[in-house]
């Protein structure tokens, strides 16, 4: 029997977006985020959904 990740057991997306930013540029965003309280991930794909609808 074949066993699934974690991730596809409980419904989440498997797949990968890969960006290449300056090291400045990503350290600039990601602490921004944590000061919003908030996680680089979840922005990004929040910039995504909202350009998609």
């Amino acid at each position: 029997m074949r066993t699934w990740p974690v991730a596809a057991a409980q419904g989440k997306k498997a797949s990968q977006l890969i960006l290449r930013l300056g090291k400045e540029n990503r350290d600039a965003f990601a602490g921004l985020c944590r000061d919003l309280d908030t996680t680089a991930a979840r922005e990004i794909r929040r910039f995504i959904q909202r350009i998609l609808t």
